[in-house]
């Protein structure tokens, strides 16, 4: 019998293939950004940012105001009953009849110094012009226009108040036995009928107790009232300017030196009037002198004011001043610039070798004499520029010059942007600047709240 054969098989065993787990990759690659952004924001430098919106500085300082004059007191000769052709704060002429002086009280109707009063055709038609041109020209900006036709209109009226009132004196003292005389105004001017003993107060001889109130006396000039001879009787303003003294400390006396000119609040009528500002120092006090050349009438039968110096009263863009860098800027005459073809955008021409090429230009500042300001990164050191003069010939300008421009760093584009600011009034920690400036800052930018802490085109984590 045949024995069977055992076939022998060889098996081989073969690695199998790992394929690839894509979600263990992507987590990988997730977690090393994670880290990456980590360590990234762990080890940034920090930038603090300030959102640029609206808003306005108001500085005012309110004061009691020492009112000065050029004023001159008259005094009667005799002694009687006066009684006034004007009202108080009426323009005088000379030689106009100003009072009058009686024995006796005289018999003057009583009643409305206006009732019965008319104007001219003349002073209506002036009247009417002077509303229609302020109905044209009033803006919200100039309220103070209102105040000045309210004094026109009472000027016009108490003008014609004045001649009923002479008229119906003219009428009493006809042919009166107890009028003693009539005295007319030695000078122009306005009439005041109150005397303080203040008239003859200078800069010279002003002092700190002048401003005291509790001591203030003021006796008050009026009809049919008995006086003595030798007794002031009226007093007339000669001169449109007029001075209000204000008390200062040594601080804000330092702080307003450097200063012209101010605008300023009289609280009486809630007027707003630009005056010239001096500082006055005698020996440790301080004061500070404000002189006016309008609106005296208004105020000339006041001795004391309530001023308000505003010293700062601006809108616009508030932004820090930690922000506020410097940058220096390539400076040019303005005639060196010229435009290109039909385009409209401002360049100029520079000598480049042999021939000369055309070049534009950002301008982010002119100067009132027409000095240009352009980017320093825009060109090289000693670039030559080229004009050609009215003859023809050509003049060349080597850039150099270098000045200074104020501004912030812009951060909307996620890098440091310079942006040029020009500033319109400050406070202790903010600026408020012009606003749609070329190159400059506009609402809701974000800016670098210390300006100091990155360079121009760092990148910025907001």
């Amino acid at each position: 019998m045949k024995r069977k054969v055992k076939k022998t098989i060889n098996i081989r065993h073969y690695k199998n293939k790992q394929e690839m787990n894509i979600g263990i990759v992507l987590f990988a690659f997730i977690f090393i950004y994670l880290v990456v952004t980590i360590f990234t924001y762990a080890t940034a430098k920090r930038i603090s940012v300030y959102e640029v919106r609206e808003g306005s500085i108001v500085k005012d300082n309110s004061y009691t105001g020492l009112v000065l004059r050029k004023e001159q007191v008259f005094y009667a000769d005799a002694s009687g009953y006066v009684n006034y052709f004007q009202d108080e704060n009426s323009k005088l002429r000379k030689g106009n009849n100003i009072y009058v002086l009686s024995h006796n009280k005289l018999n003057i109707p009583s009643g409305n110094d206006t009732e019965g009063t008319t104007l001219t055709n003349e002073e209506q038609n002036n009247l009417i012009y002077k509303i229609q041109d302020f109905n044209e020209s009033y803006t919200n900006g100039h309220f103070s226009s209102v105040y000045s036709l309210k004094t026109e209109i009472n000027s016009a009226l108490h003008g014609a108040a004045n001649q009923s009132k002479t008229s119906q004196l003219d009428a009493v003292i006809a042919g009166n036995s107890d009028v003693i005389a009539t005295y007319p105004s030695d000078s122009d001017g306005i009439l005041v009928l109150n005397v303080d003993g203040y008239e003859n107060l200078t800069e010279d001889t002003l002092n700190n107790k002048n401003f005291d109130r509790s001591n203030y006396e003021s006796t008050q000039l009026t009809d049919q009232t008995k006086i003595k001879a030798g007794d002031p009787v009226y007093k007339v303003v000669t001169d449109e300017n007029w001075d209000v003294y204000i008390q200062l400390d040594k601080k804000t006396a330092a702080s307003l030196a450097g200063i012209q000119y101010v605008k300023t609040r009289i609280n009486k009528n809630n007027d707003t009037i630009l005056a010239d500002l001096a500082i006055v120092r005698k020996g440790d006090d301080y004061y500070g002198h404000l002189t006016y050349d309008s609106a005296m009438i208004q105020y000339s039968s006041s001795r004391f004011l309530s001023v308000e110096l505003i010293l700062d009263d601006q809108s616009g863009l508030k932004i820090p001043k930690s922000a506020a860098i410097e940058k220096l800027f390539y400076t040019i005459p303005g005639e060196y610039l010229t435009t290109s073809g039909n385009s409209s955008s401002q360049g100029v021409m520079i000598q480049d070798g042999d021939s000369v090429k055309y070049q534009t230009v950002d301008i982010y500042y002119t100067e009132a004499d027409g000095t240009v300001y352009l980017n320093p990164e825009a060109f090289e050191s000693g670039t030559v520029l080229i004009k050609t003069g009215e003859s023809g010939t050509q003049e060349t300008y080597s850039l150099g010059d270098q000045r200074a421009l104020k501004g912030v760093f812009c951060i909307n584009k996620g890098y440091a942007v310079f942006k040029t600011i020009q500033i319109l009034c400050e406070n202790d920690d903010y600026y408020i600047i012009q606003e749609g400036t070329a190159y400059g800052l506009s609402n809701y930018d974000h800016i670098v709240q210390d300006g100091h802490s990155v360079t121009e085109n760092e990148v910025v984590f907001q």
